[in-house]
Formats: C-alpha cells, structure tokens, sequence
C-alpha cells in the first residue's frame, strides 16, 4: 500500500481533506445549508455541548451519506467480552499469565477480543476494562466496529495492526500505540498471526500528565502524536456490517455502503498513534529508585485529583545511574491495582516467566516486587553506570480501581508457580551492620555516615 501520512500533535485543532476534493472543508461555518460536493455535514460529539473549552472534545465530518443511514440494530454473540465482574469470587493473589495462545481457526480483531480483568460499568460511565486480543484474519472489507462504551488504547505486541476509520488510515506497529475514541467506527486488517493488549476506558478521554516541575518538555512530547489525515472510499455494497459495543455488549446493523466515506474533517476529537520509543525518559542522577510515574505516557484521570481512572506507563530502555541504590523496582504494596504485559524483550524485575504476550495482575494491596535472583544480583553488583531495558519494552496499565478478573482469566493460562519467585527470598537480618554496607541510619547525633570498606 502507499505511504500513509499523519498529523502532527495532541489534541490538536486539525482541518484536513482528501487531495481528491480540494474545497470540500467549508470555510467560516461548520454547518452550511448546502455543501461542497454534495456531501452532509455531521458531528461528533466526544464531551458535552456545555463542557469547559478546554475539555471539550468535537468534530464535523463531511461525508458522502450520513452514519444515520442503515438499518435497526440486533444483538450479536459478544464471544469472551463481558463486563461482569462477579462470576467468582475474588482472587487478591499475584496473578501471572503466559503467552496467550494465537487462534487456530480464522479469527478476526472483535472476535478474538478477550476480557482478562476490570471494574466499573459502562452504563454509569464509570470503570475499566482490560482486554487481551488474538487474531489471524482481517475483519472482511465489509465490516467495522465502533465502542459506545469508551476510548479504547491498543497495545500490538506481535503483528502490525493496519487500522481504517472514518477518520482516515493509520499503520501500527509493535513499540507503538493507537487510541481509537468513543463512537469512532474503524476496521482492522492484519497480515498474519497477531496479539496485543486493549485498555478501556469508561470516564472520560486520554490525556497527557502534567509535567509539574519537569517543565515544558519531556515523557510523551505532544508532537509525536499522530492522526491519520482525511481518506474516502464511495463504495456501494450489498451488505456492510457495523459492530456497536454497547453497555457491554455487542450489536449488528447492516447497511449497503462503506462507512469509510468522509471526505474532509476539522476538529480536536479524532484517532492517534504514538511510537513508544520517541518516550523521552527523565530519572535520578543522585539516589534512590523513582516511582514509576515518571514513566507515563497518557492518563484518564478520575475527579479526584491526581487520582487516575487509569494510566499508560511504560518501561523504555534507559540508563540507569543511581548510587547507592537497590535500582530495581522496590518492593510495594499498593493503593493501585497493576496490570503490566511485555511487548519484546526481557522485564529487568522478573526476567524469567515473565514474556511477551503474557501478562500479571498485582491487585490492591497486594505485594510485589523483584524476585529472589534479581534482589541477589542487585544488592551486590558493582553500580556503574548501565543501560536498563536494552531491548526490552514493558508497560502498565495502573488503575485507582479494584479490578475484577474474569471467569476465562481464571482458567486459562495462569502460571500457578508465580508466587514461587519470591520464596527463595533470604533472611539477612543479623542485628549487626556489616563492613561491605553503605548505609544511611542516624543515631540521631547527625546527619548519617555510611561506613566505609576497609581496604586491605
């Protein structure tokens, strides 16, 4: 296929139009009472009319016939996506998953949607839901799925998504991410075995972390956001399938035309993708391990503040450079629930058991943290400065909630050894201070001495 091209930025107030009908964006008003082209003018609504100018989410699309011409909806078989949250009893153990399987038989990207763990609701517009995809067919040419319920973030982790919305073409590979927003109608073609992660989310809309005293650059940099500029396809048909994902389930219309028919749009509320790798990391120069929250590249944030629905936090290869310092992640106990996959590569916590493709849910309060070989290796190795991730590419989807893991989650791929990593663990406490520690306790008579190695 030819090269696709993008618009650059986040959140961006974007106007663009297929090179095939220069003028069809009318100038000085959205709605005129005939368009260029013969086209209809529609918008689409990502917030309320009367949400704060700087939340407030919209476009105007000029399309060949408007989305409202097809025909009743019916409920189809939603397969293994379910927002019920109470088939088992809850489980607060560490959890870890092993590849997901690719499919046999042919299977599409709706079809092989798979609910792993959530929370909330849809209908309240409140929760998460986190998903696993597998998939080997591209859905046909006559086929597309909007969410009613949320954003979706899509994570490839192996095979290249080739991703159509009304919105335009987007290509996304493994090491980058796309955001498809509620009530976007896109279809996905693959080119062989493929699998990711889906995050999704019911409150509100992705945005870029504030930088706080960081500044005005680093993490995500809004430049490297990309939406697809404005492609059409007037194509007539005897039947076209549109999927609604709607208060968790799935729903069927047909109609007899491509939905892929807008010709030019203008707004701030449209499809993007983001290459992991353009992440600008920030981290310690001095002391100590920081809390993974410099590592995020978008947040949904809940009303409390600084309280997130859900973050996208990743682990990009960087170098690492604390002295004095476990550098590893601590071991935590947290008020978050952390689900985290493996893109490529090796996780510097758990390098083995952990893979690509498979995953682990650390609930609520939960412990967690490096396993037994990685503590051994870190409290002893010589702390030169070293890269940390070579090659490697992990990310988190942190939530505020406490997630629910489904039925099938629970049956299906779960590594039943995990917690062993960690019982290798050794006592080390002798109640003496030994001569190798660099140490930072206070008698109180002053700042804190480490002792010093002797030195033969």
């Amino acid at each position: 296929m030819e090269k696709l091209t993008y618009l650059s930025g986040f959140g961006n107030e974007f106007s663009t139009e297929d090179p095939r009908c220069p003028g069809a964006l009318p100038v000085g008003q959205n709605n005129p009472q005939k368009c260029a082209y013969g086209l209809y003018a529609e918008q689409l609504s990502g917030s309320a009319f009367t949400a704060p100018r700087e939340t407030n989410k919209r476009s105007w699309l000029y399309r060949i016939r408007p989305s409202v011409l097809h025909h009743p909806f019916k409920k189809t078989d939603r397969g293994l996506i379910t927002h019920n949250w109470d088939d088992i009893p809850p489980n607060p153990n560490q959890m870890r998953w092993h590849p997901f399987d690719l499919p046999k038989g042919k299977k599409d990207f709706v079809q092989g949607l798979t609910t792993i763990c959530g929370a909330g609701d849809p209908k309240g517009r409140h929760g998460v839901c986190i998903y696993v995809y597998t998939c080997n067919t591209s859905m046909a040419e006559d086929r597309c799925m909007y969410n009613s319920d949320g954003d979706f973030l899509i994570v490839p982790q192996q095979g290249p998504l080739l991703i159509t919305t009304e919105f335009g073409r987007m290509k996304v590979d493994p090491n980058e991410i796309c955001v498809i927003q509620q009530g976007m109608r896109f279809s996905v073609d693959v080119e062989g075995p493929s699998r990711g992660y889906v995050l999704e989310v019911f409150d509100g809309h992705f945005t870029l972390p504030c930088l706080g005293p960081i500044g005005a650059n680093g993490l995500a940099n809004p430049r490297d956001f990309l939406t697809p500029v404005a492609w059409f396809e007037d194509r007539e048909v005897k039947q076209f399938t549109v999927i609604s994902k709607y208060q968790g389930h799935l729903f069927s219309a047909t109609q007899t035309h491509s939905p892929f028919d807008v010709v030019a749009w203008h707004g701030n509320y449209s499809p993007y993708k983001y290459n992991l790798s353009h992440f600008v990391t920030v981290n310690t120069v001095s002391v100590d391990h920081m809390d993974p929250s410099i590592f995020t590249v978008l947040t949904c944030q809940s009303t409390k503040p600084g309280v997130a629905i859900a973050d996208f936090v990743i682990f990009p290869p960087r170098w690492g450079v604390a002295d004095k310092t476990f550098r590893p992640p601590y071991y935590h106990r947290n008020c978050m629930s952390e689900f985290m996959g493996l893109i490529h590569g090796s996780y510097e916590a758990k390098e083995e058991g952990f893979r690509p493709g498979g995953a682990t849910l650390h609930s609520m309060m939960t412990p967690h943290g490096p396993d037994a070989d990685c503590f051994e290796k870190a409290s002893n190795c010589d702390l030169k400065p070293q890269r940390v991730a070579e090659g490697t590419m992990a990310f988190m989807f942190e939530s505020s909630l406490s997630m629910a893991v489904t039925k099938w989650a629970s049956e299906n791929k779960v590594d039943d050894t995990y917690f062993s990593c960690w019982q290798p663990l050794k006592k080390h406490f002798t109640g003496k201070r030994g001569d190798d520690e660099i140490g930072n306790t206070n008698n109180g008579d002053g700042p804190s001495k480490g002792k010093k190695k002797k030195t033969k």
